[in-house]
C-alpha cells in the first residue's frame, strides 16, 4: 500500500477497521515482549529467590529507559502524523532528523549511568551481598547498552506512525524470538555457550533490543519511503525538540516518577523481607504483560488521531476514542477473572517457596483488581496527550503513577503492618485515578474541535 493510500484509510476507511488494522498487530508484538520479560523472571527465579529479587530491584531503574525511549517516540509519532495530516512534510522530515539526535544524546548518558551509578545504586537498596553482585551486573549491562531499546523503540514507532503496523510487529518479535531462545543458553550455559546467570538474562535482553532495533532500520529503509531519507540524519531543530517534548513530556516524566514509586515501594516492602520485593516484581512483570492489549491499543491509536484531528475529522477522533477505550475495558476484565482463578499456578512458574507462595496469591488477587480502572486511565491519558491536552494526561500520570500509589503503600503499611494487606495500595489508586479521569475527560472531549488542514 503506498503512503498516500495509507493515509488516505486513516482519513476515510472504518473507523473500527483502521483501529483494528493500526492496532491487532502491536498487540500481538507488545504480548510477545511481555511474555519474554516474564519469561525471563522464570528463568532467573530457577537461580535462587535472591537473583529474582536482584532482577526486581533493577526493574524500576530498567524503567527510566523505557520512560525516556516511550516518551520520545510517542511525541514523535503524534507530531509526525499530525503534520503529515496538515501537509507540511518540511516539518515532520525535521521532527525525524531531531529525534533521531536525541536518541544518540540520551544513549551516550545511559552509558554514564550504567558505568558510575549501579553498583552504589545497589549498596543503597540492598545489605545483602549476593544481591547487590547479581543485580549490579545485571543493571550495568541493561543500560551501558540501553541505545538497542532506545532506538529500537524509535524505529518501531515509524513504522506504526505511517500505518505499517504489521512491519513494526516483525521489528519486536524479533527481539523477543532472541531473547526466548538465549535466555536459557547465557543463564545456564547449555551448549557451547558459558554459564552467565543473572548477566546472561542482561546479554539475551539488551541482545534482543538490538537486534529490533537493526531489523526496525531495515523495515523503514524498505518499505517507508516518507521516512527514508530523514531517519539516519541527524540534524536538531528547537522547535522540533519542543513539539516531541510538549506532546512526550508527560509520559517521559510520569514514567520516570513510576520508577520513583517503585524504587520507594520496594524500600517499604524490604521492611518486610526480600521475599516481598520478589513478588513486587513478579506483579510487576504480570502487570505489563495484562496491560499489553492497552499498550497496543494506545500505539495504534495515536497517529489515527493525531492524523485526523490534524486533517480536520473531530468526530473520527471521537469515535477512534470510544472503540479502543471500550474494546480495552472488555479485555481487561477478562484478564481480571483469569487471574483471580489461578493466582497458585502462576507463582509455581516463578519457582516460589512456600512463603512466597502464600505473600504472592495475596498479591494478585488484589492487585488484578485493578486491570480495567487502570487501562481506562491509561487510554484517556493518552488521547489527552496526542491531542495536545497535555496537562490533562500528566494529572492523570502523576496519581496514577506516583502520587497516590507512594501515599496507599504508606498508609496501608502503617495501618495494617502487614505485607499480605498492602497490596490492596494498587486498586484504591487506580479506582481512585480512574474517578479523576472521568471528570477530566468530559471537560476534555468539549474542546475537540476541527483543526483547519495545513494550520500550524
Amino acid at each position: 500500500m503506498q503512503q498516500n493510500d495509507r493515509m488516505t484509510m486513516m482519513a476515510e476507511a472504518p473507523v473500527h477497521q483502521v483501529l483494528v488494522r493500526m492496532s491487532l498487530p502491536m498487540m500481538i508484538s507488545f504480548f510477545i515482549q511481555a511474555m519474554y520479560n516474564i519469561v525471563d523472571s522464570m528463568f532467573v527465579a530457577r537461580i535462587s529467590e535472591h537473583a529474582l529479587t536482584a532482577v526486581s530491584l533493577a526493574f524500576p531503574m530498567q524503567m527510566i529507559v523505557v520512560a525516556v525511549s516511550v516518551g520520545m517516540t510517542t511525541g514523535v509519532s503524534a507530531v509526525w502524523a499530525r503534520y503529515m495530516g496538515m501537509g507540511r512534510q518540511d516539518k515532520a522530515s525535521a521532527a525525524i532528523r531531531t529525534m533521531t539526535a536525541l536518541c544518540f544524546l540520551v544513549s551516550v548518558v545511559f552509558v554514564l549511568l550504567g558505568i558510575f551509578v549501579t553498583a552504589p545504586l545497589y549498596r543503597f537498596q540492598t545489605d545483602v551481598r549476593e544481591i547487590a553482585e547479581m543485580g549490579t551486573a545485571y543493571l550495568t549491562i541493561n543500560w551501558v547498552a540501553a541505545f538497542g531499546g532506545i532506538f529500537g523503540k524509535y524505529y518501531e514507532r515509524l513504522l506504526v506512525s505511517s500505518g505499517r503496523s504489521i512491519l513494526s510487529m516483525i521489528s519486536m518479535a524479533s527481539g523477543a524470538v532472541f531473547n526466548l531462545i538465549f535466555d536459557p543458553l547465557l543463564i545456564f550455559g547449555i551448549g557451547p555457550f558459558p554459564a552467565l546467570g543473572v548477566a546472561g538474562a542482561a546479554y539475551a535482553t539488551v541482545g534482543g533490543q538490538i537486534l529490533a532495533g537493526i531489523v526496525g532500520i531495515i523495515l523503514n529503509w524498505k518499505h517507508n519511503g516518507p521516512v527514508r531519507r530523514d531517519m539516519l540524519r541527524i540534524g536538531f531543530h528547537p522547535d522540533a525538540a519542543i513539539d516531541i517534548f510538549r506532546v512526550g513530556a508527560p509520559t517521559m516524566l510520569t514514567m520516570g516518577l513510576s520508577s520513583l514509586t517503585n524504587f520507594t515501594i520496594n524500600r517499604i516492602l524490604g521492611a518486610y523481607s526480600t521475599t516481598a520485593i520478589a513478588v513486587q516484581g513478579v506483579w510487576m512483570k504480570l502487570q505489563n504483560f495484562c496491560y499489553m492489549p492497552a499498550f497496543g491499543l494506545n500505539n495504534g491509536m495515536i497517529p489515527i488521531l493525531s492524523y485526523n484531528y490534524g486533517h480536520g475529522r473531530p468526530d473520527r477522533v471521537k469515535k477512534t476514542m470510544d472503540l479502543a477505550i471500550g474494546g480495552c475495558a472488555v479485555l481487561m476484565t477478562v484478564l481480571l477473572i483469569v487471574f483471580e482463578l489461578i493466582p497458585g499456578a502462576i507463582l509455581t512458574m516463578f519457582n516460589a517457596g512456600e512463603h512466597m507462595r502464600q505473600l504472592g496469591i495475596s498479591c494478585l488477587r488484589a492487585c488484578v483488581i485493578a486491570l480495567p480502572f487502570g487501562a481506562v486511565s491509561m487510554m484517556l491519558s493518552t488521547s489527552m496527550q496526542a491531542l495536545d491536552h497535555s496537562r490533562y494526561a500528566l494529572i492523570i500520570n502523576l496519581l496514577r503513577q506516583c502520587i497516590l500509589m507512594i501515599v496507599c503503600y504508606s498508609i496501608l503499611s502503617a495501618l495494617t503492618h502487614s505485607a499480605r494487606h498492602i497490596w490492596f495500595a494498587v486498586p484504591a489508586t487506580e479506582i481512585i485515578t480512574f474517578t479523576v479521569s472521568l471528570i477530566l475527560n468530559r471537560r476534555f472531549r468539549k474542546t475537540i474541535v476541527a483543526l483547519p488542514k495545513g494550520t500550524e
